[in-house]
């Protein structure tokens, strides 16, 4: 890319400038990253690369050349001979990038299919040896597999098959690791990495973590407003990152975690919660199996699982794809009904669908926040609207009241009384996953189940929910149940941590011992798998 600018046309105003001359080389086998937060412009370099640019978007100044032929000046008809076959490209949103009607097989042969590479018994043989590749289990029976069959990170793995079946010579690679726990995380980038080693291709990783760029990339360039900012080899860039901006980027990625911080951190904030602080959320012995379809043995999510969370505390429970975790955290929600076992909450027992009063105030007791505040919030109804439903349904007060603690719920979470008419669609990733935690506290729960909640934010936005949450949880005593694949994140908000696999715990205690001397192989390599694992077991040995 040389001096490419773009710009973006919207109805009764002046042009917006997304990109400003921004020049960037990928060479032959490399991998390139392009960093930045959300709105940064970094995802629409790399539509320009492709030429997918939304249609009320326009180049206004500079090139791409691809192995010396140019890309600007291509027709739609000439592009399309060119993505797919030498530029492949990974979206972030598994969901989205798959159609819900096909076989998965199916669609991550369709670029074979498209430039007409493999005949349909060649693409399926290709395709299940990618599956394989990139870490799919049992790649032969999954090839007949609809997307809502597979987790979030299944998804993803088909998505980055689908872009590399056709062996192309630029892989544009747009946060392909944000849903992905560190596991499969660390795979997936160590297949990239062997790619550029075995086939010379050039890669180019878009992403929000400086972490993982510093780890995988040979170069960075981090971008802000449509500018490179900071750009070059990426030593240079991590020991000296002299822009302000990369320089809170690189305190908010996985290189900044420390565990000895982190853990000593959550250990003085225990100490302030009595010793004999009440119990508040108790599983005993919880069992979930389903039953699988066309006659497969059943799927056992959770065997056993037991545990306390004391009142004021937080309960981090971690683990791969399809762990349990979920399924545990809903079961504790009463969405989901257990097969054996028990939950109590308040030392009330958990019944699911049991209708009633003791349903309504379980309801009231237990709140959720969800991963994607995209999804979990109506974009039909206004932030308004949105924080009054719970305290509509809970029969809160009058309207007046209800109209004081929606003014309450936006000032305790940090938003703007602005925010209050707007819809969902006009606010950004971290002020819409604000509103998702307002609507929680709503009806004043005791407790809190976090599901993945900042794993669809950029690291900045990041740092802000996990501030936010620990004084939310200071100043008003709630209960967290939190969810993540991510240790690093579960190192920073938990006094004790559950670790699931394949539906067993296979580790639990203080935050402090899981992180610092993890009794099973499968934990210490999930502690390996965080990038930037080197500078932190450093700190966690201090």
């Amino acid at each position: 890319m040389r001096g490419v600018s773009v710009e973006f046309a919207l109805p009764g105003r002046a042009a917006t400038p997304v990109l400003d001359k921004v020049s960037l080389d990928v060479p032959e086998g490399s991998i390139r990253a392009v960093v930045g937060e959300s709105g940064s412009g970094k995802s629409t370099l790399g539509r320009v690369i492709t030429g997918t640019l939304a249609g009320n978007g326009r180049i206004t100044a500079g090139e791409v050349v691809l192995g010396g032929r140019a890309l600007t000046g291509l027709s739609e008809r000439q592009y399309r001979a060119v993505r797919g076959k030498e530029i492949g490209y990974i979206p972030q949103d598994a969901l989205l990038g798959l159609n819900p009607l096909l076989p998965v097989g199916v669609q991550a042969g369709e670029p074979l299919r498209a430039h007409k590479l493999a005949s349909r018994a060649e693409r399926r043989e290709r395709v299940i040896d990618l599956f394989a590749k990139v870490g799919l289990r049992d790649p032969a029976r999954l090839y007949d597999r609809r997307p809502h069959e597979l987790s979030g990170g299944m998804c993803q793995r088909v998505l980055i098959a689908a872009a590399m079946s056709t062996r192309p010579r630029l892989l544009i690679a747009d946060e392909p690791t944000t849903a992905l726990d560190v596991t499969v995380q660390r795979t997936i980038l160590d297949l990239l990495s062997s790619l550029v080693e075995t086939e010379g291709l050039g890669i180019l990783l878009i992403t929000h973590d400086l972490g993982v760029a510093a780890e995988r990339a040979d170069g960075i360039a981090v971008v802000k407003d449509g500018r490179i900012v900071r750009g070059g080899p990426t030593d240079e860039v991590v020991a000296a990152p002299g822009d302000p901006y990369t320089e809170r980027l690189l305190r908010s990625s996985s290189l900044g975690f420390s565990g000895s911080r982190t853990a000593e951190a959550r250990l003085e904030y225990s100490r302030t919660v009595p010793a004999d602080a009440p119990v508040t959320v108790e599983a005993k012995e919880i069992g979930r199996t389903f039953t699988a379809r066309r006659g497969a043995e059943p799927v056992t999510a959770l065997a056993g699982a037991s545990f306390r969370v004391r009142k004021g505390t937080t309960l981090g429970i971690v683990g791969e794809s399809g762990s349990g975790k979920t399924t545990l955290v809903r079961i504790l929600a009463g969405l989901t009904p257990a097969d054996t076992g028990s939950a109590e909450i308040d030392g009330e027992p958990v019944v699911h669908h049991r209708r009633g009063a003791g349903q309504a105030g379980l309801y009231r007791t237990v709140q959720m926040v969800y991963q994607d505040p995209y999804a979990s919030l109506n974009p039909r109804s206004t932030v308004r609207a949105i924080l009054g439903e719970p305290l509509t349904g809970h029969r809160y007060g009058t309207a007046r009241e209800r109209a004081g603690r929606i003014t309450e719920l936006l000032d305790v979470t940090g938003l703007p009384a602005s925010v209050a008419d707007r819809y969902t669609a006009e606010l950004s990733g971290g002020q819409r996953q604000r509103v998702a935690i307002a609507r929680a506290l709503a009806p004043r729960p005791d407790v809190v189940i976090l599901d993945e909640p900042v794993s669809a934010l950029d690291v900045t936005v990041r740092r802000q929910i996990l501030d936010l949450l620990g004084t939310l949880q200071r100043e008003l005593a709630l209960t967290y149940v939190f969810v993540s694949h991510d240790l690093g994140v579960i190192a920073e908000v938990s006094d004790e941590i559950l670790v699931l696999r394949h539906g067993h715990v296979v580790e639990h205690g203080t935050a402090l011992d899981v992180l610092t001397a993890p009794r099973t192989d499968y934990v210490k390599r999930l502690l390996a798998s965080i990038p930037g694992a080197a500078t932190a077991g450093a700190a966690l040995s201090s």
